[in-house]
C-alpha cells in the first residue's frame, strides 16, 4: 500500500533508530511536523534559532556517536543552518539536515522563502540533493544516513519540496543502499603501513601526532596501547586531545598556535612524525616550510584528499585509524626512547604551561577547579580565549570527553552544543565553558535548556572583551582596541586604550538574565569562591546553572605563535 511522503519520512527515522530530532517549524515543513506529532518514540526538540538548532544536533552527535538529525523550513530556516553545516563539515560530525522546499512547480520562480539551499551548501556537505520524485524519497533518506556516518563522517542535506511530502508512493524503506562512486575505505594497504611502522621503529626521536580522526574512530585505546608498546611520546591537535589520557606519562600536550612549549619543540626536533587523523591545518603547522623540518612524516588518514594536501609527506597511508592501529598494535615492539623523553621533559621544565598565581583569580585556576569537580563527563567549549585555556588546562582521563569547534572556530557553538550533548547523554555531567562574547551569540537557547530540563553547568569567563581579537590587538596592533570592548557605548572616547574608571557598566547582567529564565546563577570574583560555586552547580539537577567568572581583561593565552610564523617562534611571556 502506498503512503504519503511525510509518513515515509517518519518511518525512515524510526527505521534508522533516530530517537531525537532538532526541528523548527515553518510553512514548507508543516506536513512533516504534523506527522511527527502523531508518532511516539522520537523526541522532537524545539530550539529557539536554527543556527543553535544545528549546533545542538552537533553536540548530540558528538556526545552519543549517533547521527544528529535536523529539520528546518525553506528560505531563512535553511540558510540559518549554513554556519552549523560548515562547522560539522570541518569537524567531521555526522549530521542529516532535512530542509523543506517550495512545491516543485514554484522552484525557480523566486517564490516566497525559496532558496537553492543544495547549491549554497554544495562545498560544505558530503552530499546534498533536492528530492524530485516521490518514489526516490526512501532511497534518498537511506543514502543520507549511510553517507553521513561512513568513511570520513560529515553533514548531508536532503531538500524535500512540499509536494513530495504530500504525494503518495511506495511505503518501502530499504535495508541497505548501493551508491555508485561512493566506496568508503574499510581496509588498510599493508605494504604502506609496514613502511610507516619501519620508519617509526628506526627513529631515534619518534613522535606520534594524534588528530581528531582518532577520536572520531573511537581509536583512543588502541592509540594508547600502540604508544605504550612502542614507548613513543604523543602530542595532539586540539581536536585530538583526549585520544590518549592527558595524565598518561607519554602524553606531551597539544601542539600548534597555542600549544605547549614542549609539544611544539618536540614536533620541531623529532626525526619521525607519525601523524594519525589530522589534516595539518595552518593552526598546527604555522609556516609550512618550517614544519617538522627534521622529520620524515607519516600521514595516516581515512580521507585520501587530506593526504599531502597541506604537508607533503614521506609515507601516506589511507585507512580508518582503528583499522590501522589494530595492525600496528600487533606489530609494536618497545623502543628505547629514554634520552628523547628526557629532552622533552627538559623543555617542559624550561617553559612549563603555567599562569601566574599571585594576582587573584586566573583561568588556569578555574579549569583546575572544573577538573576537580567534574572528573568525568563532557566538557563543551565555545570559541575564543576560554577555548584555548580549556584545551590547555582541562584534563581528559579515559572516559571524559571534550567537544569544541575546531576547523571553523564558530563563536556561539558552545552553549547550544552543550544543550544537545546533555539531551543525548542525560545521565552525564555536561559543563559548558564559554566567553561573554560567544555566550551572547546563542544565549536564547537558555529557553531550550529549561524546557528540555537539561541541567548543564555554564561557566562564563567574563573579561569584558572579545578576548582573542583583543589579544592580537594588544600584541600586534598597538593596543588599538577597535570593536572588541563589550562595555563600549556611544559615549566612550574613540581612542580608548583599555579599561578605566570611566567605563560604563557591562550589558547584560548575566546573573539577572539567567534567573529571568528560571536558571540558577552565581557570580564569582575571587579564587576562594570557585570550588563552592562549581560544587553547587553540580548539585543543581533541576535547571541549568550559570557561573559568571570575573577574570582580568589583560589575561593572555600563552604560548602563542603569530599566524604564518614557524611553530618554533613562540611568544612565551
Amino acid at each position: 500500500m502506498d503512503i504519503t511522503g511525510r509518513k515515509l519520512f517518519v518511518k525512515a527515522l524510526q527505521e534508522e533508530g533516530v530517537d531525537t530530532i532538532f526541528a523548527y517549524p515553518g510553512g514548507m515543513v508543516t506536513d512533516i511536523v504534523d506527522e511527527l506529532y502523531k508518532q511516539e518514540g522520537i523526541r522532537v526538540v524545539l530550539p529557539r534559532h536554527e543556527q543553535a538548532l544545528i549546533h545542538e544536533a552537533e553536540g548530540y552527535a558528538r556526545a552519543t556517536g549517533k547521527v544528529g538529525v535536523c529539520l528546518v523550513t525553506s528560505g531563512p530556516g535553511a540558510t540559518n543552518t549554513i554556519t552549523g553545516i560548515a562547522d560539522a563539515h570541518y569537524d567531521s560530525v555526522p549530521l542529516v539536515v532535512f530542509t523543506g522546499q517550495v512545491p516543485q512547480n514554484l522552484i525557480g520562480n523566486d517564490a516566497f522563502q525559496e532558496v537553492d539551499i543544495v547549491g549554497m551548501t554544495r562545498s560544505i556537505t558530503k552530499y546534498g540533493v533536492t528530492v524530485r520524485d516521490r518514489k526516490n524519497l526512501g532511497k534518498t533518506i537511506k543514502m543520507a544516513f549511510h553517507i553521513a556516518s561512513t568513511g570520513k563522517p560529515g553533514p548531508v542535506l536532503i531538500d524535500i519540496p512540499k509536494d513530495i511530502q504530500t504525494q503518495t508512493g511506495p511505503a518501502v524503506y530499504p535495508d541497505s543502499v548501493e551508491i555508485r562512486g561512493y566506496k568508503p575505505n574499510e581496509t588498510v594497504h599493508i605494504g604502506q603501513l609496514k613502511k610507516a611502522y619501519k620508519l617509526l621503529k628506526q627513529a631515534k626521536r619518534p613522535l606520534i601526532l594524534a588528530g581528531g580522526g582518532v577520536n572520531l574512530a573511537g581509536a583512543g585505546e588502541r592509540l594508547t596501547d600502540f604508544a605504550e608498546k612502542m614507548n613513543v611520546p604523543v602530542v595532539t591537535t586540539i581536536m585530538g586531545k583526549g585520544s590518549i589520557p592527558t595524565d598518561h606519562p607519554l602524553y606531551v600536550g597539544n601542539s600548534g598556535m597555542h600549544g605547549r612549549y614542549s609539544a611544539n619543540k618536540a614536533v620541531s626536533e623529532c626525526d619521525v612524525l607519525f601523524s594519525i587523523g589530522t589534516r595539518f591545518n595552518d593552526r598546527i603547522t604555522g609556516d609550512l616550510n618550517e614544519f617538522a623540518p627534521k622529520a620524515k612524516i607519516v600521514h595516516l588518514d581515512v580521507d585520501t584528499a587530506s593526504i599531502s594536501r597541506n604537508v607533503v609527506v614521506d609515507v601516506p597511508v589511507v585507512s580508518d585509524a582503528n583499522v590501522a592501529l589494530e595492525r600496528l598494535v600487533e606489530w609494536a615492539e618497545p623502543k628505547n626512547t629514554d634520552k628523547w623523553m628526557e629532552r622533552i621533559a627538559a623543555w617542559e621544565a624550561e617553559n612549563p604551561l603555567e599562569m601566574r598565581r599571585d594576582k587573584g583569580l586566573s583561568p588556569q585556576m578555574i579549569m583546575e577547579a572544573i577538573n576537580d569537580t567534574f572528573p568525568k563527563g563532557i566538557v563543551v567549549t565555545d570559541v575564543g580565549q576560554h577555548q584555548m585555556w580549556a584545551t590547555q588546562y582541562i584534563s581528559l582521563p579515559r572516559g571524559k570527553k571534550m567537544v569544541t569547534s575546531g576547523g571553523l572556530g564558530t563563536m556561539g557553538f558552545g552553549f547550544p552544543a552543550a544543550v544537545g550533548a546533555k539531551i543525548g547523554a542525560p545521565d552525564t555531567d555536561v559543563v559548558c565553558i564559554t566567553g561573554d562574547g560567544g555566550m551572547q551569540m546563542n544565549m536564547q537557547e537558555m529557553a531550550t535548556a529549561i524546557c528540555e530540563k537539561a541541567p548543564i553547568t555554564i561557566c562564563i569567563l567574563n573579561n569584558y572583551y572579545l578576548g582573542m581579537v583583543r589579544q592580537m590587538q594588544q600584541l600586534f596592533y598597538g593596543k588599538r582596541y577597535e570593536i572588541t570592548c563589550l562595555r563600549r557605548n556611544i559615549d566612550c572616547p574613540d581612542n580608548c586604550k583599555g579599561p578605566n574608571k570611566a567605563c560604563p557598566p557591562y550589558t547584560p547582567d548575566f546573573v539577572k538574565w539567567a534567573e529571568s529564565y528560571g536558571a540558577h546563577a552565581i557570580r564569582v570574583t575571587s579564587e576562594d569562591e570557585v570550588a563552592e560555586a562549581l560544587a553547587t552547580a553540580k548539585k543543581n539537577t533541576d535547571a541549568p546553572t550559570v557561573i559568571e567568572f570575573m577574570i582580568a581583561t589583560e589575561e593572555l593565552v600563552l604560548p602563542m605563535v603569530k599566524s604564518g610564523n614557524p611553530m618554533s617562534e613562540m611568544i612565551l611571556k
